[in-house]
């Protein structure tokens, strides 16, 4: 069920974390996940980001857990954002993150932070097949790496990691946490590869030899899709996305783009991925400028300014989206587009009208 995927690497590839130039050369057809892959360079999140006043510190804490899926073997670290001071019986909403190859739990930190100091819990997964342990070892090697994290069965153990985490959080494994979860708030999100991660939780399905390829996890009530590649090999992606039927936030920039000889991936392919879904309650943001790695911890991708502005978007859009889910409050929405109009290229879903029949279609 693996597909075969090879790489050249380019003689300019000096720092692998920022290099796109490397030729990709399918060997067959399949669900490949090529994208994922050659995103990976620019998917990687380090530990370059901005200043946490102390104030924004109090308003959560940050657990990491070990924990291990003894039916695969496979271990699935994770990192907790939880906002401080949870009353006794409060009932808390949350994210369960992926992040894009070459990543790890303490990734997409700005996001973490954010959505946990305004009461939303984040639980950041990490993936030991394709994370940051990739950029380690021989370095002549990384391709070879890269390779096998973009294999089928890495795509698929990705999403079992996920609906692992989440049994784990809803467990004892957590404490008092996993108790006071709301399990009617739960959602899953992504950037990279983790949004195909995330949109394969959400219900995206494939078939292979006749028989369908699903592992939709319906505790998710919604699903946040960051910079999403397409489903390499899969020419009807409507097909693979038609049984999302939870709501959809997509997130891309104008230069959301990967150019390399012979192969290119840019914003329409994310562009792509939103119009394939068929849940009618679905929006998007395409924000100027940007990259593919603007929505990662990085902070001067993009330039300083448009990078911290692009990502307190991205977090404020994702709350607004939230209540507008959960709540049928479509007003932090409408002040959201109002706020960010500078930076905005293009939003879907997000006029008067749609916000107000979704208000309806929540509220009945």
């Amino acid at each position: 069920m693996n597909s075969t995927l090879k790489y050249q690497a380019s003689s300019d590839d000096l720092d692998l974390t920022d290099s796109a130039d490397f030729v990709a050369q399918p060997r067959r057809r399949g669900w490949k996940m090529l994208a994922s892959a050659l995103l990976a360079m620019l998917a990687v999140s380090n530990t370059a980001t901005a200043n946490t006043t102390e104030a924004e510190e109090s308003a959560y804490e940050i657990s990491d857990f070990d924990w291990l899926d003894q039916t695969r073997s496979r271990a699935v670290p994770v990192r907790l954002y939880w906002p401080a001071n949870v009353q006794p019986g409060a009932s808390v909403p949350l994210v369960v993150f992926s992040h894009g190859i070459g990543g790890s739990r303490k990734g997409y930190s700005y996001l973490g932070k954010h959505w946990s100091s305004h009461g939303v819990a984040s639980l950041h997964v990490q993936h030991v097949g394709s994370d940051s342990a990739l950029w380690r070892g021989n370095p002549f090697a990384v391709v070879e790496r890269l390779h096998d994290a973009a294999q089928e069965s890495e795509a698929m153990a990705r999403a079992s990691d996920v609906s692992f985490a989440l049994d784990q959080m809803l467990s004892a494994a957590t404490g008092k946490m996993g108790a006071a979860v709301d399990p009617q708030r739960i959602v899953i999100a992504g950037h990279s590869y983790g949004a195909n991660t995330a949109l394969l939780t959400a219900g995206a399905q494939v078939v292979r030899d006749g028989q369908v390829i699903s592992y939709r996890d319906p505790r998710f009530a919604a699903a946040v899709i960051i910079s999403a590649p397409p489903f390499y090999g899969e020419n009807n992606l409507a097909a693979v996305l038609g049984q999302v039927s939870v709501p959809t936030l997509h997130v891309t920039a104008t230069d959301d783009v990967i150019q390399i000889p012979g192969y290119r991936s840019g914003a329409d392919d994310r562009l792509a991925i939103y119009d394939a879904v068929a849940n009618p309650t679905k929006l998007l943001a395409v924000f100027r400028d940007g990259s593919h790695s603007i929505f990662t911890d990085r902070s001067f991708t993009g330039g300083p300014s448009l990078n911290a502005k692009t990502k307190a978007a991205t977090a404020d859009l994702s709350l607004a989206f939230l209540d507008l889910v959960f709540r049928g409050d479509g007003a932090a929405l409408t002040q959201w587009r109002s706020d960010w109009q500078p930076i905005l290229a293009q939003a879907r879903g997000m006029d008067t009208a749609s916000v107000t029949s979704r208000q309806h279609a929540v509220n009945n």
